[in-house]
């Protein structure tokens, strides 16, 4: 297996996070299943009642810590698309490059773990090598809860404390934090009626007030330390906000505005204080509030043995931090945990989403060069 052919094989699943996961999921386990893992299927519907799945497989003997790898399946949907050389669902390889949705985040990166397993098809591992692949990772790592509270593989992975990888686009740069996230929805609920008449309840009118408080509340943060964290870029918890009535039309008063506010948290930041005086601020305006997700940051001590370890197989100085989150964020439990992957985060999310094909490479050396230390030596 060759993980440019993989990854032309991943892209044209249209995995949008709000849709099912379960084909490319299944696609995914039947590979296991060729490099002679073990497997593990974990379903579920979410709220809007669709399939979802999480699939895992291990590979090796059922003892030792090995390595476990951690991706996801889902990629983020595609309003617009620039690349004129092909669809968002149809693979486009030029000379240094391969295009489509979800090449970069993620599905370069399970293709280049699923092309290093099958490169030591023959060799007998002397501890297991672990690969997960989760659901819903781009609308709040759901996929990962699942397999936090489900997963037996999952369970075995803690117990044995195994040294573990999130494969997100890094450049193959060691990676030891990055901040998690709070959303919140926030909605206000009037009357629509024409608004010549008088008749109706303006649910925008209601939200002003509080977005006024939100407003202080970034005032108040932007320049105070305790909110800030230097070991990221930027420092700050970059809170952001989203504002829409979903009015048909300028004369018809809002029956509903919805709000949302989503922020970024980082270790030593008090994150409940904040949500709590958004929380007190809705309730006293009357309004609704529902909390969407809720994930902490990830850190791993960078002066750690497993971080050096990575920083001398990779030839790297030192290890960084990330302004993103990752799955990373459910997998508190186990010590020895990086974030390390090709491609360049720059490139996720993008009209003209594209992996480097050197980085595609790269990244089957590098998973290659770590199965064979920790699973083979």
């Amino acid at each position: 297996m060759h993980s440019l052919a993989l990854l032309k094989e991943l892209i044209p699943f249209p995995s949008v996070s709000s849709t099912s996961n379960t084909e490319v999921s299944q696609w995914v386990e039947h590979q296991l299943k060729i490099l002679g893992c073990q497997t593990e299927w974990l379903e579920y519907q979410d709220e809007n009642g669709v399939r979802k799945a999480c699939v895992a497989g291990r590979k090796g003997p059922d003892t030792g810590r090995g390595l476990a790898y951690f991706c996801h399946t889902d990629v983020v949907p595609v309003d617009s698309w620039s690349f004129a050389g092909s669809g968002p669902w149809s693979p486009c390889q030029t000379d240094d490059r391969l295009y489509g949705r979800g090449s970069c985040d993620m599905k370069g990166s399970l293709a280049c773990m699923l092309a290093a397993v099958a490169s030591l098809e023959a060799e007998s591992l002397k501890e297991p090598v672990y690969i997960f692949c989760t659901a819903d990772e781009e609308i709040g790592l759901k996929g990962a809860g699942r397999v936090v509270a489900d997963s037996a593989m999952y369970r075995e992975v803690v117990s044995r404390q195994s040294r573990a990888v999130v494969g997100e686009p890094t450049l193959l740069e060691v990676v030891h934090a990055h901040k998690g996230g709070r959303a919140m929805k926030i909605t206000s609920i009037g009357r629509a009626a024409h608004s010549s008449t008088g008749r109706g309840i303006n649910a925008n009118f209601a939200m002003i007030p509080f977005l006024a408080d939100v407003r202080q509340l970034c005032l108040d943060i932007e320049d105070d330390p305790a909110w800030q964290d230097d070991r990221y870029t930027p420092p700050t918890i970059n809170l952001n906000l989203g504002i829409n009535d979903h009015s048909p039309a300028m004369n018809i008063t809002a029956a509903k505005s919805i709000c949302t506010i989503y922020f970024r948290t980082m270790p030593g930041i008090n994150a409940d204080a904040l949500a709590e005086r958004i929380h007190e601020s809705a309730k006293r305006h009357g309004l609704q509030l529902e909390t969407i997700f809720a994930t902490e940051p990830l850190f791993t001590d960078p002066d750690s043995s497993y971080v050096r370890e990575l920083l001398a197989i990779t030839g790297t100085p030192a290890s960084r931090t990330v302004p993103y989150g990752t799955d990373g964020s459910c997998f508190q439990e186990i010590r020895d945990i990086v974030v390390l992957g090709p491609g360049d985060i720059r490139q996720a999310h993008t009209d003209d989403e594209w992996i480097a094909l050197d980085q595609l490479e790269r990244g089957t050396d590098l998973y290659t060069t770590l199965i064979r230390r920790w699973c083979l030596d």
